[in-house]
């Protein structure tokens, strides 16, 4: 249903080098840079965009739930994010609220924003 979605950095270099190190561990990366703009996303479609924010600070948080391939992947994007000074909002673990073979992490990127990477099992 979504085409693709972008939110907005402070910091353009430090917001790039945190999706530039975590986006790969989950099969993305980098497809189209603008420079106040980078797409990032798979087979060549950027379907996540970071760009400049308008003023100095953020008003709002925004959250992006990243989709992951397995288990493994949320671990490794996790790591990567933590590696990259992200404060930890949830470690990777099932959440059965959601539903039973939810697997995700939660942390805040450079700007404050809730990510998060999950992989589902539908059993």
């Amino acid at each position: 249903m979504i085409d693709h979605i972008g939110i907005q950095a402070v910091d353009m270099a430090t917001a790039a080098a945190f999706y530039d190190a975590v986006l790969p561990t989950i099969g993305g990366g980098k497809i189209m840079d603008f420079g106040e703009a980078i797409g990032y996303g798979r087979d060549g479609k950027p379907d996540f965009w970071i760009s400049k924010a308008t003023s100095d600070t953020l008003q709002h948080e925004a959250h992006v739930a990243f989709e992951a391939p397995d288990r493994a992947a949320v671990d490794a994007w996790f790591k990567a994010a933590v590696d990259h000074g992200a404060e930890v909002l949830h470690e990777p673990k099932v959440w059965p609220e959601y539903h039973p073979g939810y697997y995700g992490a939660f942390v805040r990127d450079p700007d404050g924003n809730n990510v998060e990477a999950v992989h589902h099992t539908f059993e």
